[in-house]
C-alpha cells in the first residue's frame, strides 16, 4: 500500500523559514515525478513545484519562484520542499503527490498518490 507522509510545517513569522519533508512508503519514487500542492481554506488546492525523477529539472510556481526549493532523495524516498522568505500568503496546507509517470504536470487531477498534508502557517 503506497503511503506519502508529510513532515515539517508550522508556525513561523513573515520572513522565515521551514523545510518540509515527505516520506514514502510501498512505493519507490525512483520512476515518479514528484510534487508539491497547497489548499487554503476556501480556495482550491494549487500546484507548487515539481521534480523529475533525475531531480535535474524542477519547476516552480511563480508565486514561489525563488523563494523555495524542491529536492528529492531517491534512495531515502524522500522529497522535500525549502520554504524561505515566507509571506502571509503562503498560509496553507501543503501536500505532497506522486505521478505513475517520470513526465511532470502541474495538474493536480495528473497525481495519483498524496499524502494527508502538513499545515504551514505564516504570521505578519
Amino acid at each position: 500500500q503506497v503511503q506519502l507522509v508529510e513532515s515539517g510545517g508550522g508556525s513561523v513569522q513573515a520572513g522565515g523559514s521551514l523545510r518540509l519533508s515527505c516520506a514514502a512508503s510501498g512505493y519507490s519514487l525512483s520512476l515518479s515525478c514528484m510534487g508539491w500542492f497547497r489548499q487554503a481554506p476556501g480556495k482550491e488546492r494549487e500546484w507548487v513545484a515539481w521534480i523529475y525523477p533525475t531531480r535535474t529539472i524542477t519547476r516552480y510556481a511563480d508565486s514561489v519562484k525563488g523563494r523555495f526549493t524542491i529536492s528529492r532523495d531517491n534512495a531515502k524516498k524522500s522529497l522535500y520542499l525549502q520554504m524561505d522568505g515566507l509571506k502571509p500568503e503562503d498560509t496553507a496546507m501543503y501536500y505532497c503527490a506522486a505521478r505513475e509517470s517520470a513526465d511532470c504536470t502541474p495538474r493536480r487531477t495528473e497525481y495519483k498518490y498524496w499524502g494527508q498534508g502538513t499545515q504551514v502557517t505564516v504570521s505578519s
